[in-house]
């Protein structure tokens, strides 16, 4: 039995073949159409894993894109998504900490698996990777630049986590002449004190599992653990957590059906 799980984001949209274990993944660009980008992704995981449309027995989409995807049987919450993804890959996870394009989460995970509390932020870009994406942009650097500039230095204070005011505090930084390694390491400060607000609003137990395209971060992500005080479980495909879940949430319901 084979079940398709398909995680469309603001930025990324992703695709897990699932059997009980992962047959493949993939990851593609969201771009403007995101019914485009659901239906090529899961195209390209069957590619992948050497079969068919016809070979799946039930495909579910999680994320903000799902409700775009014509062709799929079931619609999920990412939280439930994220939360089940966590756990299979890290058995003990009772947090789960994900940054994604345009939103942050952090949820809590009872023993039993299932989703015990979460708090999300989505009103706004700050602790968000469309809040980096600004940051990064300014300073004309990638995200894998941010968190290698960001590693080798103290960080100024920004004090706006807003990203229109966090942007104009940036330019001024810039025009002070302050070294790009403070204002990046200023930066990733910035989204940790976020996270580290959001999660304060719930219960943070140990294991943590951090997922989204932020982990694939080393540098950020020790940054982050650090100032949690936590280690954080990170796999080696991170950004594919949500989609895991989806395919373990049809998985399941076709199994029991």
């Amino acid at each position: 039995m084979l079940s398709a799980g398909i995680d469309v984001g603001s930025m990324a949209t992703k695709a897990v073949i699932f059997d009980g274990t992962i047959r493949s993944a993939a990851i593609i660009p969201t771009g403007w159409n995101p019914k485009e980008a659901g239906r090529s992704v899961f195209l390209e995981a069957l590619n992948k894993a050497g079969l068919q449309e016809k070979d799946i027995s039930i495909i579910v989409g999680t994320g903000y894109g799902r409700v775009s995807l014509p062709f799929i049987d079931k619609k999920v919450t990412e939280i439930t998504c994220h939360a089940k993804g966590a756990r299979f890959l890290f058995p003990q996870t009772k947090t789960v900490i994900d940054i994604g394009g345009q939103d942050s989460k952090v949820i809590s995970v009872s023993d039993d698996g299932t989703v015990a509390d979460f708090i999300m932020n989505d009103k706004c870009a700050a602790g968000t990777g469309r809040f980096l994406q600004v940051m990064t942009g300014i300073l004309d650097i990638t995200l894998d630049e941010l968190g290698q500039l960001a590693s080798n230095s103290k960080p100024v204070s920004i004090n706006s986590m807003c990203t229109v005011f966090a942007e104009s505090e940036i330019i001024g930084l810039l025009a002070q002449e302050v070294p790009k390694e403070a204002i990046a390491s200023g930066i990733v400060q910035t989204i940790a004190n976020k996270m580290l607000s959001l999660a304060s609003k719930i219960p943070l137990r140990e294991e943590v599992t951090f997922s989204g395209g932020v982990a694939n971060n080393p540098e950020i992500c020790q940054i982050l653990s650090s100032a949690f005080k936590l280690k954080f479980n990170i796999s080696t495909q991170p950004q594919i957590v949500g989609a895991l879940g989806a395919a373990i949430v049809g998985f399941e319901k076709f199994r029991l059906a």
